[in-house]
């Protein structure tokens, strides 16, 4: 029996539970078993947990159905601990060093108690500690309750505490299956438990996040609050509570239920007054003899609650939040008829028929947008697509596709009434979004590099990634987010927090490389010059951060002399250099200003890039990567990287230029080795690209059809074999 079993709840924190679950393995005290609790085997945070329970025996990894919420994962992992005392940690939360030590000396030197507080640190989701909220008033040793009567409970989170198994399953104690569990909880135990005991350490450090607490947002699920003052209060009634304790605990539950009861935007409109009248017959029915309100403002409310004075509360609330909200933030765009009319047709019905896509800032008809957008004009005809790009963008949009210009007037007509709005980057800061738009976020690669708010602590890549505010505002738009591998869902949710739903769909631009044809990949290589007969070889440098300008950061006229005349290659700079239409000399040829990086994919034989993205869709090509990595240990330092490249390449890597040229000329960029490389690298980063995302993506967002009418990503390992324009040349 263990001393101590650590329940984590982890739905949709698949980016922070290594954190927490490092945080506990990591422990000086050992004595434990750690039962992570995620909503499938397969989920993003199941992959975690069961990496996780692979490697280290003390994880025994669990599931429950996200529909039960946490209330029902807790209790699913209690069902399964054999520990002497049970722990609970959130998923993005972390135990801090050396706090089960600190528990265990504090539980050996008090006794077997039935609980044991302890303080715990709020902290900020940008990573700046906030407060400590204190736990009150308690005597030194164990106790029992009734000689720390504000020590009620309700308003200790379940994971500042830790109780003793015997006692919880004695007592048939359960989380109930609804929201605001721990109130629930934290009364039901105080009012069975009859020694317990503080510990004055901040053992967990809980993360605010930024897109706040479920029980903070609106919807009927605030009803629930009242079920769990109900079931405390009921219970302290069955076994006569005490007046010195009953007086406290019934403070602490209406402080909770006037705290909504004062936030009307918490509630639907038509709920309002239903939750102020259940609430005032429960005040009625439990108010303890002889209680008396606060003083202040809040006694006013305690009071009004008592006599069932709804339009009297209504009122005083709208005085105590003061004159209206401040009004919407105009929006900016460019010139003041421009900004009139984008203003007067916000005030217009949106066009639920109408899409506005963009990629790239405007760049041009590509990537992610552009393959949604010819599978749209496909499977949703009826809807009117238009596709933004900037002035000198328009000449490469094709001739059947409607645009408008960046920041004309028809593009902001468009913006002001579009129901769907797509794009690979973001739109303009002016753009509002509209109660019952949708926005995607189609992402335009796999994430190396930091992104988002993780760019923070790199100063270079933060000076130039301007206001993160911004940032986070623009993040605020978006109704979902896509995602090609389990690796980026995590990674987005840490670099760009929100309340979006991801789709892990795969990326549609990447379905061209299970539809091209041997006969697509012949014609691309005539139009981008490439001789017949040679290997061609796509370079793929990204863009450096602390870098001015375009570095091709190789020789490639001696590459080329070196490895032998079978080759040519192929270059393309980071989209930052667009430098116009396809030109070489023979053996160079420069595809940057190529309008299709996939097209310039599948025209080539092998890839070579250092730390761009366009490894992780080449990679579904199944074709030899090579990595050049020159400058790997500055890159990783000034930009900031999310797993070792150099650890898990997708093929050979090359450190100098002699080592690249010698991997063509030996022929290892294509040798078994680095097949296995790339296969793992493949089954990693190529998960959800099976050549529908784009489908998958019109039918749920356009479409907005039923899960079953989507299609389901096919698991990599059950595809067959690639198709023969996939093959390296030999």
């Amino acid at each position: 029996m263990p001393r101590f079993s650590i329940i984590v709840p982890a739905f949709g924190v698949a980016g922070r539970l290594s954190q927490a679950l490092d945080s506990v393995l990591s422990q000086s005290f050992g004595d434990f078993e750690l039962i992570p609790v995620c909503d499938a085997p397969d989920s993003a945070a199941g992959s975690v947990a069961a990496a996780y329970a692979e490697r280290h025996p003390q994880v025994v990894a669990l599931t429950s159905p996200p529909s039960g919420g946490l209330g029902v994962a807790r209790t699913t992992g209690m069902a399964a601990a054999t520990g002497t005392y049970l722990l609970f940690l959130d998923g993005d939360d972390v135990l801090t060093p050396g706090a089960l030590a600190a528990i265990d000396a504090r539980l050996t030197g008090t006794g077997d108690v039935d609980v044991l507080f302890f303080d715990h640190e709020r902290v900020h989701w940008w990573d700046a500690e906030t407060s400590t909220p204190p736990l009150g008033p308690a005597p030194d040793g164990a106790f029992a309750p009734g000689r720390a009567p504000a020590l009620t409970g309700v308003s200790v989170p379940a994971w500042s505490a830790a109780y003793r198994r015997a006692f919880v399953t004695g007592h048939r104690l359960t989380f109930p299956a609804s929201h605001f569990t721990d109130i629930g909880w934290g009364g039901l135990v105080t009012l069975a438990a009859e020694r317990m005991a503080v510990l004055r350490s901040v053992c967990v450090r809980h993360l605010v996040r930024r897109q706040g607490s479920r029980l903070h947002s609106p919807g009927a699920h605030q009803l629930d609050l009242l079920d769990q003052v109900e079931l405390v209060l009921t219970r302290a009634a069955d076994i006569a509570l005490p007046g010195d304790r009953l007086g406290p605990l019934f403070e602490q539950l209406f402080s909770a239920v006037l705290r909504t009861a004062a936030h009307p935007e918490r509630l639907p409109a038509h709920l309002r007054r239903a939750f102020f009248r259940r609430a005032g017959r429960l005040y009625r029915r439990h108010r303890p003899a002889g209680f008396r309100p606060p003083a202040g403002s809040v006694g006013v409310q305690h009071r009004l609650l008592a006599s069932g004075a709804y339009d009297a509360f209504r009122a005083l609330r709208a005085v105590n939040q003061g004159a209206a909200q401040a009004a919407r933030r105009t929006p900016r765009p460019r010139g003041l008829r421009t900004r009139a009319r984008y203003a007067l047709h916000l005030h217009r019905p949106l066009d639920g028929e109408l899409a506005v896509y963009c990629a790239y800032w405007g760049r041009g008809y590509a990537c992610n947008p552009a393959a949604i957008h010819a599978k749209a004009r496909e499977l949703a005809p009826h809807i009117r697509s238009v596709f933004l790009v900037e002035p000198d963008a328009v000449a490469g949009v094709p001739k059947d596709v409607e645009y408008a210009v960046i920041g004309s007037r028809a593009a902001w007509e468009v913006l002001a009434r579009a129901k769907y709005l797509i794009n690979n980057a973001n739109f303009a800061d002016g753009v509002v979004k509209r109660p019952g738009s949708v926005h995607l976020q189609t992402q335009h690669g796999t994430p190396l590099k930091k992104m988002g708010v993780d760019q923070s602590t790199y100063p270079v890549v933060a000076a130039a990634s301007g206001s993160f505010t911004k940032l986070l505002t623009r993040v605020d738009r978006w109704d979902y987010n896509l995602s090609s591998n389990r690796h980026s869902t995590r990674m987005w949710e840490r670099a760009f927090p929100g309340s979006y739903e991801t789709l892990e769909y795969g990326y549609p631009r990447n379905d061209v490389y299970y539809t091209a044809t041997a006969d697509d990949v012949a014609r691309i290589r005539r139009e981008l010059g490439v001789p017949e007969g040679r290997t061609a070889l796509l370079y793929a440098p990204t863009h450096r951060d602390h870098d001015t300008g375009f570095d091709a950061r190789l020789d490639l006229e001696a590459f080329c002399e070196a490895i032998g005349d079978g080759y040519v290659v192929l270059l393309r700079a980071h989209y930052f250099y667009d430098r116009g239409p396809a030109r070489g000399d023979g053996r160079i040829i420069d595809v940057t200003g190529h309008r299709s990086s996939e097209e310039v994919c599948l025209a080539a034989d092998a890839l070579i890039t250092d730390y761009s993205s366009i490894m992780f869709d080449y990679a579904n090509l199944d074709r030899p990567i090579v990595v050049y990595a020159d400058d790997w240990d500055v890159y990783r330092e000034v930009r900031g990287v999310y797993f070792d490249l150099m650890e898990t390449p997708p093929g050979r890597v090359a450190r100098t230029p002699e080592e690249l040229t010698a991997v063509f000329r030996d022929g290892a960029y294509a040798d078994p080795s680095a097949a296995a490389l790339r296969a793992a690298f493949r089954q990693r980063f190529c998960e959800f690209d099976d050549g529908l995302a784009a489908e998958r993506v019109v039918r749920r967002v356009l479409l907005g059809q039923p899960p079953e009418s989507i299609p389901p990503v096919i698991p990599l390992a059950e595809r067959v074999p690639a198709p023969a324009h996939c093959l390296v040349r030999s």
